[in-house]
């Protein structure tokens, strides 16, 4: 695993999940990236359902077909490869790519972790691995609101509007590899 110390953070919002730092609120916490293991699979479901912006609930990602079976499935085939962030043994965010098309098809990161870089980390972890895999094009769609922070999280990292959109009307975005 990688160790990482996150900065200060706020406490978790009203009603957010019962994942929470057991560390002070005023003292570094420690977070651990990890590759993704598929026996994890019922918990990002969990926690993608969770997120502040963008949140998918269970029921949504079963009417697309995506449960733990398939997550864990595809994890175990290497179809998807990720990374997670766990502070205190507690899942607390993850990226996944499709290794074959070069996707970045889902980053989360829960509320009470956000601003304090894990969700960049994650994302260049997924970057790294997918360019290990022979990828010198990375995607994956973002919504086109400016007004969301997604917009602008990928834009300043150096994704760029390819122009075009998917079936969920979400934008296209690409990275290019050196």
């Amino acid at each position: 695993s990688l160790p990482f110390v996150a900065g200060r953070r706020k406490s978790a919002p009203p009603g957010s999940s019962n994942v929470r730092p057991r560390l002070q609120p005023s003292a570094p916490m420690r977070i651990e990236f990890k590759s993704a293991p598929s026996h994890f699979a019922a918990e990002y479901i969990r926690l993608r359902g969770l997120t502040r912006e963008n949140a998918v609930s269970e029921e949504r990602l079963r009417s697309l077909g995506i449960t733990a079976e398939t997550w864990a499935n595809d994890i175990l085939s290497t179809a998807l490869q990720g990374f997670i962030a766990q502070s205190d043994q507690e899942i607390v965010g993850y990226c996944f790519g499709q290794t074959k098309t070069g996707e970045v098809v889902v980053l989360a990161v829960h509320p009470a972790f956000e601003r304090q870089g894990i969700g960049q980390k994650l994302l260049a972890l997924v970057v790294d691995q997918l360019r290990q895999r022979g990828h010198s094009k990375l995607f994956l769609g973002c919504s086109s609101d400016p007004a969301v922070r997604s917009y602008g999280f990928y834009r300043h990292l150096g994704w760029c509007s390819t122009g075009t959109v998917d079936e969920r009307g979400d934008e296209i975005l690409e990275l290019l590899l050196p």
